[in-house]
This record gives C-alpha cells, sequence and structure tokens, in this order.
C-alpha cells in the first residue's frame, strides 16, 4: 500500500471537513431563506384574503346582484398581477377573477371557509410565487456553484500551510537523520514556538543526551575491560615465553604454571564479574526472592572472614538485632562479604569492624564500620563506578568492580547503599532494605527509605 505524507493527510482531511461545513451550511442557509420568503408570501395571501372577505360582506349587504361582481372586479385590480381569486357560495354565487383560467402550479394557494348572511362561501387566494423560486434557484446555483471554487481554494491554502506548520517536522527529521553514533553530542533544533513539537524536540534531546552517556560509559567499560584484561595476559604470555627460552628446573616450571594458574583464575574471576554486571539490568528476575533471615547471611560472611580477621588481629563485633527481609540468599551473602572485605582490607591492624543489624518501622539497615584510612572527599561520589579505585591506600590488587556489585545486588533488592567516611578515620557503609514481614512494616516508611546521618568519632 502506497503511503501519504501527512501533510497529504492534513489537506484531505481538511478538505473533507471544509466541504462538509459548508454543505451543511449552505443548505441551511438555502433552507432559512426559503422559510423566510414562504412565509412572506403566505402573509401576504393571508392579507388578501381577509381584505376580500372584509369588502365582500360590506358589498354584499346590498345584494349579490351583478353589480357585486362589478365592485368584487374593481377591487381585485387593486391586487398585484398574476395573482387570483376565487369565491364560490352555496347559493350558487360564484366569482372568478380574473374571467380566464390560470394555472395553480406555481402559486401559493390559500383557501377558507365563511358565513354571510346564512349563506357559506368558500374562498380561494393564489398569488405567484415565481420570484421566490427564481431567487431560491440562483442561490441554490450560486452555492453549488461557488462550494468547488471555495473548497479549492481552503485546499490549497490548506496545503501551504500545513506545509509551513510541518516545516519544524521535517527540520527535526532530517537533523535525526543525520545523528548517528559517532555524532551523538549534536542535537536537534528546537522551535522557538513553545508548543507541543518544541516539547518534543526538547524531550529528544534529552534521549540523545541519555543515550551519548550511556555510549560514552560503554566504551569506557570496554575500555577498562580490555585494559584489565590486558594486564593477567601479558602475564601468561610473557610467563610462557620465559619458560619456553631454555630448559629450566621442575621447580622452575611449577612455578610458572602456578603463576599462569593464578592470573588466569584471575582474569577468569574478571569475565564472572563483567558478565554478572552486563546482566545487572536482569537481577530482579534472575534473583528469586524468599524470606531471609539477615543475621544467618551475615554470621555466614563472618565465619567464611574470621581467618583473614585473625591473621590482622582485627576484631569483627556483631550487634544483631531480629531482621526479616524478602531477598536472595546467595545474593545478599556476595553483597554482605564484598562489604566485609573492603572493611577488613582498609583496616588498620589490631583494630575493630562492626558489623551491624537494626530493624525499624518498615524498613531494615545493615551497617558495616571500619578504622581504616577511610576515603577521600573526592573519591567518595565515584566509589560505586565500574573499574574506578581510589589512592593507592585503598586500591590493593583488586580491579574495582566489587562496590559495582553490591551497588548492582541492592538495587535488585529495591535497596540503597549509602557510604560515609572521614579520611584517616575510617568508613561507614550502611544498606537499607524494606522490611519483609508486612506486619511490622509501616505503610508510610516504606515509601521514602531513610537518609543516613553520620555519627563522628
Amino acid at each position: 500500500m502506497r503511503t501519504r505524507s501527512l501533510r497529504f493527510r492534513l489537506t484531505v482531511w481538511y478538505a473533507l471537513v471544509l466541504t462538509a461545513g459548508l454543505s451543511l451550511f449552505g443548505s441551511l442557509v438555502w433552507l432559512s431563506l426559503r422559510h423566510q420568503l414562504i412565509g412572506d408570501a403566505d402573509r401576504d395571501i393571508e392579507g388578501r384574503a381577509s381584505r376580500f372577505e372584509s369588502y365582500f360582506r360590506a358589498e354584499s349587504a346590498e345584494g349579490l346582484g351583478p353589480g357585486l361582481r362589478d365592485e368584487l372586479v374593481e377591487f381585485c385590480q387593486a391586487l398585484p398581477p398574476d395573482s387570483y381569486i376565487d369565491l364560490r357560495g352555496g347559493n350558487g354565487f360564484t366569482f372568478h377573477y380574473p374571467a380566464a383560467a390560470v394555472a395553480t402550479a406555481k402559486f401559493r394557494v390559500l383557501q377558507r371557509r365563511f358565513t354571510v348572511e346564512g349563506n357559506v362561501f368558500d374562498l380561494e387566494v393564489g398569488a405567484p410565487i415565481t420570484s421566490v423560486r427564481r431567487t431560491l434557484e440562483l442561490l441554490w446555483i450560486l452555492l453549488w456553484s461557488l462550494l468547488p471554487v471555495v473548497i479549492a481554494i481552503a485546499c490549497v491554502g490548506g496545503f501551504w500551510l500545513s506545509g509551513r506548520a510541518l516545516k519544524p517536522v521535517r527540520d527535526v527529521t532530517a537533523s535525526a537523520l543525520s545523528i548517528s553514533i559517532e555524532n551523538l553530542s549534536e542535537r536537534l533544533p528546537v522551535p522557538p514556538t513553545g508548543d507541543d513539537l518544541a516539547q518534543l524536540a526538547v524531550v529528544l534531546n534529552s534521549m540523545l543526551a541519555r543515550l551519548e552517556a550511556a555510549v560514552k560509559t560503554l566504551s569506557q567499560f570496554a575500555a577498562d575491560a580490555s585494559h584489565e584484561l590486558r594486564t593477567p595476559l601479558a602475564v601468561i604470555r610473557t610467563t610462557a615465553e620465559l619458560a619456553l627460552r631454555r630448559a629450566r628446573s621442575p621447580e622452575a616450571y611449577r612455578e610458572s604454571l602456578q603463576t599462569v594458574s593464578d592470573e588466569a583464575e584471575r582474569m577468569t574471576q574478571l569475565v564472572e564479574d563483567l558478565l554478572v554486571l552486563a546482566r545487572g539490568q536482569d537481577g530482579a528476575t534472575a534473583m528469586p526472592r524468599t524470606s531471609v533471615d539477615v543475621r544467618d547471611v551475615l554470621r555466614e560472611v563472618c565465619a567464611e572472614m574470621s581467618g583473614i580477621a585473625e591473621a590482622r588481629g582485627i576484631s569483627i563485633k556483631e550487634l544483631f538485632h531480629p531482621a526479616v527481609i524478602k531477598g536472595n540468599r546467595p545474593a545478599l551473602h556476595r553483597l554482605f562479604l564484598v562489604l566485609l572485605d573492603n572493611a577488613l582490607k582498609f583496616s588498620h591492624p589490631s583494630s575493630d569492624v562492626i558489623l551491624a543489624v537494626d530493624r525499624h518501622p518498615g524498613y531494615v539497615s545493615v551497617t558495616v564500620e571500619d578504622f581504616g584510612c577511610g576515603i577521600r572527599a573526592v573519591d567518595l561520589p565515584h566509589i560505586f563506578k565500574r573499574f574506578y579505585r581510589a589512592d593507592q591506600a585503598r586500591s590493593g590488587s583488586g580491579h574495582g568492580l566489587g562496590l559495582s556489585f553490591a551497588e548492582s545486588i541492592a538495587r535488585a533488592h529495591d535497596a540503597e547503599i549509602e557510604v560515609q567516611s572521614v579520611e584517616g578515620s575510617g568508613s561507614r557503609f550502611r544498606v537499607v532494605f524494606p522490611a519483609g514481614d508486612p506486619a511490622d512494616a509501616n505503610p508510610s516508611a516504606n515509601l521514602q527509605l531513610p537518609s543516613v546521618s553520620w555519627l563522628g568519632r
């Protein structure tokens, strides 16, 4: 099917609506004028009949002889031409004016009956409506002959006006067609009209800005991933080349293979992390939720990390209150493992790490607090970005994906994760979950999770 342009369709619809409107208007004008002209003719005939009846009553008092007919003829001669009067009485009296018969096809006729001195008379008065018919016919011809001309002129004007009105649309379309992934920084022209089209252009520009940011993020993500993968691949290749240059002892080969294995494991973990993050938007469907006691998950994490804590002389203090949430247990385990691992990694030896679980009306909060090197203020807004690592004091040997994981898991659980830190004094991470038990939840509290207030040390 051949498609028509919006301009053509607007013009067609404009022509149809205009034709219907003008046709209705012309018909109403014609009918109104016809009603008015016919009404005037009827009132004129009614007046003639009344005057003739009054005159006949007055003259018939002297008898119905030939003199009466002469008087009636003289009266009728004063009437407009082409009209006629026919009078018939029960006593055999008749009167016709004019004497010759007239055709009544184009006459407007009024018939009435009256009584004079006991005699019943039937009066018929007719008046020509030729002028009325001619006027109506002329109006009809004018209306239906001028209607196509008016519609044609209006269609040409409408086609031109629609072109003018749709010019901003064509400009926006042409600009949109010229934008590709190579020039996402360009924007659509916004008409200075302030109408719906201008609002649409603003919305599209906002969408382009988000797309540009997303493409930049993806490009940066790909570049960072390539950079992170390049290092273990280079180590594997260098180690293998050195091992193949000359014969070595079994211990040397074993050491080289161990290096290759460690780097391969690190690269595998990085690839798995990247895949999980790439599927982060589907986390809600990939993480079936059940009722989970947060304390049990945290105890498992503490048991898993107890060896690292003991090796560094760090004491893990547990301040747990009963708390149940709707969540995915393995995902929550990894979330808390990331936070506790960070706390242990960046705490000063022989210091404390505090794990706290608090239940409030409508929400549950989990806090992980350390007393280590802290995070610089310039780094705080970026620590949840992928591959972002702060200064060397906190960078360690990781690849900067742990906190991105933590935020992704929290978001999949409709939770908020926040951090507050004082450089040199430690950091405090807090995750706020909606309460899992509806009976304990406060509906008003569920609408908005509370903000975290920092308690200074």
